[in-house]
């Protein structure tokens, strides 16, 4: 079977120019036993990395070679190398073990061609010098299926992992800052190192396998090296000090060991916490417009200067105001020329004029709001305004009601001001300072002066 994509391998295949010998990745077949497949590193911490003893090995896919799990590099190796095999994307399978022993078995039930593709090498070259390396990628359906069948495994897996973790009641730990005992729930350890450290590595309901992650710091810090940086330092005191002033109480976002502690990289396969994070902020941004249509504005009532009738629009109100009371606030903000400013001491003067039981008409009092308005709709006092001076004072910039939703209405836009107004409202534009004493010098207010004295 033949497909017309591979994702995430590349076999590079050159011909020496003598065509002595094909090669795999620039390696020659005769000393393609020590050949090195992919990038090496040097362990990041003193002492190197050992394999656990007692780990579960996995087996070939072929033959009986068996390999720790911690070692499956020297697996894939050795299948490239010996059956001429290659898996695409092995970083993207959940459980390589699982995933391995499930082609084990499918190979020996149908030959190897059924599922993966075939690629030949050095095919300009006569044909026994010529050779077919497998591809064994999720192009196929099955092995695509495969490996989303093993992702929700190792998914539900981390769940109820996790879930035990937030029960669980017998937690022991050590902080690694103040050497204080905890007992109880993981969350305990993990305040106090974000309380009283400054150290915090993320809520408690968001890591997996807590002891594993606390026990990874704890080993990197006894090694004398930053959590941050990844520096190694000669002695301890030394070290805490580089990670107080340098602010290094934190981990190396960059570093990929720890993401297996944290449930968001188990949430799609072959995607990290930062790539789901920023699918999901390019997803709001290209649905903004969706996301914001369903919203629903509660209009705020607005309550009429004179009564307790309460309108849903400024427009309703100005309507009722008008035909019950006879008072028209659009007519007289035009009459009289009204800014925003003056509007509201305008409004915030009759709601306290309406509050004391008093006419703003003839500044006769009554002993309630019901005899007033009766008194203000008989004599029309409701559009007899006092003069400007009376209402348009400061006092009157604070709201009689903290919660009159009718000021938050009134408009102030510059359209409102009048001719007159935009005239004489020039503005003032402040000169520089900046140097004073040559403008002392050629101050047009220096000439007055001589002139004036002459005069004299």
């Amino acid at each position: 079977m033949a497909a017309s994509k591979t994702q995430g391998a590349v076999v590079r295949m050159e011909e020496d120019r003598d065509g002595s010998c094909s090669t795999v990745g620039g390696v020659g077949y005769g000393d393609s036993k020590d050949c090195i497949l992919e990038p090496l590193s040097l362990p990041e911490s003193p002492g190197g990395t050992t394999t656990l003893e007692g780990s579960p090995s996995v087996p070939c896919i072929f033959c009986e070679e068996h390999f720790p799990v911690a070692e499956q590099d020297k697996l894939l190796k050795h299948m490239i190398i010996e059956h001429k095999i290659v898996i695409a994307d092995i970083k993207l399978v959940a459980d390589f073990r699982r995933y391995i022993l499930y082609w084990r078995k499918r190979f020996t039930e149908q030959p190897i061609t059924d599922f993966c593709s075939v690629i030949r090498i050095n095919s300009t070259a006569p044909f026994e010098e010529q050779e077919n390396y497998f591809l064994l990628c999720d192009v196929l359906p099955e092995d695509r299926i495969l490996r989303e069948e093993l992702q929700k495994q190792r998914l539900k897996e981390i769940l109820e992992q996790q879930q035990q973790e937030r029960n669980d009641t017998n937690f022991h730990g050590i902080c690694m800052f103040c050497n204080e005992e905890f007992l109880g729930n993981r969350s305990v350890i993990l305040n106090h190192m974000a309380r009283e450290h400054a150290f915090n590595i993320g809520l408690p309901d968001n890591i997996v396998n807590c002891n594993e992650f606390l026990c990874t710091l704890q080993k990197k810090l006894d090694n004398l090296q930053c959590l941050y940086c990844e520096k190694t330092f000669r002695d301890k005191n030394t070290l805490k000090d580089h990670m107080r002033k340098k602010q290094h109480r934190k981990i190396n976002p960059k570093n990929r060991e720890y993401d297996r502690f944290y449930v968001i990289n188990y949430l799609e396969l072959g995607k990290s916490w930062e790539e789901v994070q920023l699918e999901d902020d390019r997803e709001l941004l290209d649905h903004q417009e969706d996301d914001w249509s369903d919203w629903e504005e509660h209009p705020a009532s607005a309550v009429c200067l004179f009564c307790e009738k309460q309108a849903e629009t400024i427009e309703k109100l100005y309507v009722h105001m008008e035909d019950a009371h006879e008072f028209d606030l659009l007519k007289i903000k035009s009459e009289l020329g009204l800014n925003f400013y003056q509007q509201v001491k305008l409004v915030n003067f009759i709601r306290r004029q309406v509050h004391q039981c008093r006419c703003y008409g003839c500044h006769v009092k009554f002993k309630s709001k019901a005899d007033l308005r009766t008194h203000m709709e008989e004599t029309k006092h409701t559009s007899l305004l006092p003069d400007r001076k009376t209402w348009d004072q400061l006092e009157y910039y604070f709201p009689t009601y903290e919660n009159d939703t009718l000021l938050c209405t009134l408009s102030d836009s510059e359209s409102d001001l009048t001719a007159q107004e935009q005239i004489e409202n020039v503005p003032i534009i402040s000169e520089d300072t900046s140097k004073l004493y040559a403008l002392k010098q050629s101050s047009i207010l220096n000439q007055l002066l001589l002139q004036e004295c002459l005069k004299n």
